[in-house]
């Protein structure tokens, strides 16, 4: 955790006012919530649309904390406390979590993709636990504001940090990887994620690439080598990495063989060790995610023999595969922290290939910030399903709503139902589970299906 006296700050950040009095100061941790000030905090303020964060400045420090920015254009900082003035609070924390980055003897991974992510996060940090101290971003603080602040969590004697990276338009990875200046960095894959934003897959790509600028100088780069985009603009790239690929195609580094599905994850085999492992993760494309992680961890000198018990270890972000049962007996999948079509269409297919129930349902909402062919993308989720594979279809939403429109033609108009309204979704689908019964639950961020499963639990 971030332990600077305020006379420290000063040298590391530009200070607009004289705070010699408190020199001595010390902060303990950094946090932007006033509800949840732990003794000797920096609190930081933000100026919202609604909300000013500078009222509550006195309130936090009465609270425990030590001191707090404020911002110079906000009129009436408070006297007599220790109130560090600065341009601008936002960029204050930047550059304070940019300078104590520089200060740590710690090496980061920066990982970045359109879907995967946080799951190669989790399991990253769970091979690299096996012979270092390891920190990661937790939740979703993977932004312009949530890395600074997982950067000043991280501990003096923190040997890695595993930083999540995301982004919703191009410059965004640039600032994040610029301020980490990560040793390795992984990009999962590209999908259709911020096609709203960015227009095309080509354009993704290289925002995603981007993570690069930021990369030490010989640094690994670790890339999907089965996606053309980046392999493509890979090998034009002039800087100085080490390159590694993984994916299913024996042509990358590392790639999967002997895959088994399993009822609670996959067993499968690599081209490089003869070692068999088992990964705790639902879905076959998550054995990808596995293998960019097993690539940093080789990096850090974690030979594959060992890997297998960090793999077991795994502990991973909520809402991700996540394997719960309802209150009838019914096995949920809840996947409903996002969705875009490819990671949508991954998890329909661990549906359709699971054996042992008698009955399969979809749940499925809206995926959100696809661009002008949302609609399109709905369409074709509901038409490419296997009418001998899915039972049941649900949607909720008005994008749902095309899910289902493409479904029908496949599945027929009496197992397909959609939904506006949550409420009558859930209390239709309790009339169709029983302890025999398997439930996706899916849709973006936006669309809180977890509501759902937490109905039916």
């Amino acid at each position: 955790m971030f332990k600077r006296s305020l006379k420290q700050i000063a040298q590391m950040i530009p200070i607009k006012n004289d705070i010699t009095t408190y020199n001595d100061t010390v902060i303990s941790g950094v946090t932007i919530d006033s509800r949840n000030i732990e003794p000797g905090n920096l609190f930081v303020p933000f100026r919202g649309e609604h909300v000013d964060g500078h009222r509550y400045v006195e309130e936090a420090i009465g609270k425990g904390a030590a001191a707090a920015l404020w911002q110079a254009d906000v009129p009436n900082p408070p006297e007599n406390l220790p109130i560090l003035i600065v341009d601008d609070c936002l960029v204050a924390l930047q550059e304070l979590a940019r300078a104590y980055r520089h200060e740590l003897n710690v090496k980061v991974v920066g990982i970045t993709g359109s879907n995967g992510k946080t799951t190669t996060k989790d399991i990253t940090s769970s091979l690299l636990s096996l012979k270092y101290k390891v920190q990661k971003t937790e939740g979703n603080f993977n932004n312009h504001l949530g890395l600074p602040l997982t950067v000043l969590s991280l501990r003096e004697d923190t040997d890695i940090a595993v930083l999540e990276m995301g982004m919703s338009g191009r410059g965004e990875i640039a600032f994040l990887t610029k301020l980490a200046c990560p040793d390795a960095v992984v990009i999962t894959n590209i999908g259709e994620s911020h096609l709203l934003d960015l227009g095309s897959r080509e354009a993704i790509a290289e925002a995603k690439l981007e993570i690069l600028q930021g990369l030490k100088p010989g640094g690994l780069a670790v890339l999907h080598g089965d996606e053309p985009l980046l392999m493509e603009r890979i090998h034009q790239y002039q800087g100085d990495i080490e390159l590694q690929t993984f994916g299913r195609n024996d042509s990358n580094d590392l790639y999967p063989i002997d895959i088994v599905q399993l009822e609670h994850g996959n067993r499968f085999k690599i081209n490089a060790s003869p070692e068999t492992f088992e990964l705790p993760v639902l879905g076959t494309h998550n054995i990808l995610n596995a293998l960019a992680a097993m690539m940093i961890a080789r990096h850090f000198s974690i030979p594959f023999e060992i890997m297998q018990q960090g793999l077991k270890g795994i502990k991973l972000t909520n809402m991700r595969m996540e394997l719960v049962e309802g209150r009838h007996g019914e096995k949920i999948i809840n996947d409903a922290y996002n969705a875009s079509p490819t990671s949508m269409m991954a998890a329909i297919e661990l549906v359709a290939n699971l054996q042992g129930y008698e009955r399969k349902i979809l749940v499925l909402g809206d995926m959100l910030e696809l661009g002008p062919e949302e609609e399109q993308y709905h369409i074709q989720i509901g038409a490419g399903l296997n009418p001998e594979q899915i039972d049941l279809l649900f949607t909720y939403g008005e994008l749902g709503s095309h899910i289902a429109s493409g479904a029908r033609a496949v599945l027929g108009e009496n197992r397909v139902f959609a939904f506006k309204k949550k409420e009558e979704l859930i209390q239709q689908l309790k009339h169709h589970v029983n302890e025999h019964t398997l439930v996706l639950v899916k849709a973006s961020r936006g669309m809180k299906l977890e509501e759902i499963v937490k109905n039916l639990q």
